[in-house]
């Protein structure tokens, strides 16, 4: 799989979501946060809002999960129509089970790191995911600046991944836009949640392609 675009409908228009949905149709998934006000400072949408998003969004789901015991509330999202579901390591109690029971359910598992969280952490969990997401801001709210501290970070987990010779996805959320896209591709993230980037520009789509196309050149180059 090449160079992947996950707008983030944190940066939508929540009174129109199915629209705004249209507008990132060109993507490959649309990027969902889920946040509990307990996990994380800030409260946004849950399952039910996930599960009528999963039937009319143009592009599957892919849901990040920014909440208190993942365990016991993830393998719903999945049931509800999430095709990717992340969930934070720091809050998980059984990584390793929690992901094989949200492949069972269909969905791609995914594994998320806080900032402060190092790459080695993930080591006994990377078997049994499909995405690592690499946060390159702390987890909460959109529109924040990226942290160029996390560069190193997001190389470690693409030497993770290729040293276990995995098929693993390397996803970066946090401050993604056409000025840090390119910095990122080169240290090897492949999948680029963008939120006020994308919802922020004119043409949501136009900023789509120029963003893949920032991402691709830096990586191929």
């Amino acid at each position: 799989m090449g160079i992947q675009i996950s707008p983030s409908i944190l940066s939508a228009d929540f009174a129109r979501l199915d629209a705004e949905l249209g507008r990132i149709a060109t993507a490959d998934w649309a990027h969902v946060d889920v946040m509990d006000n307990h996990f994380v400072p800030n409260l946004t949408l849950g399952l039910p809002v996930v599960e009528a998003l999963a039937k009319v969004s143009p592009v599957p789901i892919d849901c990040h999960l920014m909440i208190e015991d993942p365990d016991r509330w993830a393998p719903a999202y999945a049931e509800a129509g999430a095709q990717s579901v992340t969930f934070h390591l720091e809050a998980a109690a059984a990584p390793v089970r929690l992901a094989r029971e949200l492949r069972t359910r269909g969905a791609r598992a995914g594994v998320a790191l806080k900032p402060a969280t190092p790459v080695s952490a993930v080591a006994d969990v990377l078997t049994e995911v499909d995405m690592l997401l690499v946060m390159t801001v702390e987890p909460g709210f959109g529109g924040q600046a990226f942290l160029d501290v996390c560069l190193p970070k997001i190389r470690q987990a693409r030497e993770a991944v290729r040293s276990s010779g995995l098929d693993v996805w390397v996803q970066v959320d946090g401050g993604v836009s056409a000025t840090t896209i390119e910095r990122c591709a080169e240290a090897g993230a492949d999948v680029f949640v963008a939120g006020s980037a994308v919802y922020g520009a004119p043409d949501a789509a136009a900023e789509i392609t120029r963003l893949r196309e920032l991402a691709s050149a830096a990586a191929h180059g």
